[in-house]
């Protein structure tokens, strides 16, 4: 990580040396004899010059004023607030060196409130004199930055998913306030018949309770299971499976992308009644099962109402695959994710090639998994993706960072990891002024990443 702006920084000048030291004339007075701010701005005050003694203080403004989007509001104004020594009669500021303004007297405090909406992203600096002083007593740096949305998520990839996991996720939400997850919830849950109506419906209300109290979303996930696809006219498939040499009876790790288009729609279609049958709404973002969706399956989402995916797999993460006999996921998200790395952004699939956004495109955006999920990465590795992604300046695009884990298997040490993370991310938060980072879920993201014209 780079170096970041943690509070702005003020340096002050000693002394009253200029023109008025003192003065009692009334304020109105002072109204009509004081000169108009320079077009020049002061000379900044030196590094050993110090306020404490004189008597400023300065409240404000943002370290980090965010340029906003149709997602997040901006921080487009500059606000502060000085209170000076007694014999200051006026103050004037200057931003980046441009024409000096008068702040406005409010009692014995002087305010300052100033558009910035124009400034690109960047450092910033503000001069603040008094009197007509050459030299300024404080010199204000603000960074004005993109956000970088960090985006968590969770994939049902069981039907079942334990109570200590539950907890688990509950504790997250407790531990990092401004946290919001994405639940890519799997229809299966409410077909296989070894998960009783009741514990179905206990995990519907768990999720829903999560979205209603947190702001969560609840998307849509799809392993093939037959429980689930032997519910529609689409016959359920036993290969190609990810896993497994021999194929899957159960239909759990088959690849998705081997359904058509049609089955899709019917699949997805289905999906969406039991979603509704149980209260969790309509789902508008999707993850694929082992990351294996292709051109048809994206059409088939965008036709059925998704605005994002998160399939794209950053492949070179999950090694652990590489090994493994029978098993053909590393090499499947290698051949058909081959550009998915640890900063590659949100974008819009090409009809003809789902890594790439040249037009015509699919109307579905693509999120792309960079962080990955803790089964198969570290903390530190989780930190190392978000480092990549930020260097602790200021943004000049929006940024994402993508990582989550599964329900079905997040212990102690898959929760000691993600949680690793988001306390390092949370160093940074928007909210907190101490960066610019901002909790996103997938369907929030087509607002800030949108297709072209």
């Amino acid at each position: 990580m780079g170096t970041r702006l943690g509070a702005f920084a003020i340096v002050f000048a000693l002394g009253c040396t200029g023109w008025g030291c003192g003065s009692s004339s009334s304020d109105t007075a002072v109204e009509e004899q004081d000169p108009a701010p320079s077009e020049t701005p002061p000379e900044p005050p030196g590094k050993d010059d110090s306020a404490v003694a004189q008597g400023y203080t300065i409240a404000g403004p943002r370290a980090w004023m965010l340029i906003g989007n149709d997602l997040t509001q901006g921080h487009d104004t500059l606000e502060l607030t000085v209170t000076p020594p007694s014999t200051v009669k006026y103050i004037d500021m200057w931003i980046d060196g441009a024409k000096g303004t008068r702040l406005k007297r409010d009692g014995s405090v002087f305010r300052a409130s100033a558009s910035v909406a124009s400034l690109a992203a960047g450092d910033h600096q503000v001069l603040l004199a008094s009197n007509g002083r050459k030299t300024a007593f404080a010199r204000l740096e603000f960074r004005r930055s993109h956000p970088v949305y960090v985006f968590v998520s969770n994939d049902w990839d069981d039907p079942n998913n334990p109570d200590s996991t539950l907890a688990r996720q509950e504790q997250l939400h407790e531990q990092h306030p401004e946290l919001k997850i994405t639940h890519f919830v799997g229809p299966y849950t409410f077909t296989d018949p070894k998960v009783t109506a009741e514990r179905a419906e206990y995990l519907a209300t768990w999720v829903k309770g999560l979205r209603d109290k947190y702001g969560d979303e609840i998307g849509l996930h799809i392993h093939p299971w037959c429980s689930f696809v032997d519910q529609t006219s689409v016959k359920c498939r036993t290969e190609p499976s990810f896993a497994y040499a021999e194929g899957d009876t159960t239909g759990y790790t088959v690849v998705l992308a081997s359904y058509t288009k049609q089955e899709m729609l019917i699949l997805l279609g289905r999906a969406k009644e039991i979603f509704a049958q149980h209260g969790l709404g309509t789902p508008t973002g999707f993850r694929a099962g082992g990351w294996t969706t292709e051109i048809p399956t994206l059409q088939a989402l965008a036709e059925s109402g998704f605005v994002a995916d998160g399939s794209p797999a950053n492949w070179s993460r999950m090694e652990e695959w590489k090994d493994v006999a029978g098993s053909s996921l590393y090499s499947w998200c290698q051949e058909h994710w081959t550009v998915i790395n640890d900063t590659t952004q949100p974008y819009y699939p090409s009809e003809s090639d789902m890594q790439e956004s040249t037009p015509p495109v699919v109307p579905i955006l693509e999120v792309p998994d960079n962080g990955l999920l803790v089964d198969y990465v570290t903390g530190d590795e989780m930190i190392e993706v978000f480092g990549k992604n930020w260097d602790g300046g200021a943004a000049t695009t929006p940024r994402m960072v993508s990582i989550g884990y599964h329900p079905p298997n997040f212990g102690e040490n898959f929760k000691t990891r993600i949680n690793t993370a988001l306390t390092h991310i949370d160093k940074y938060l928007a909210t907190q002024d101490t960066g610019p980072v901002v909790y996103a879920r997938i369907s929030d993201l087509p607002k800030v990443w949108k297709p072209a014209n």
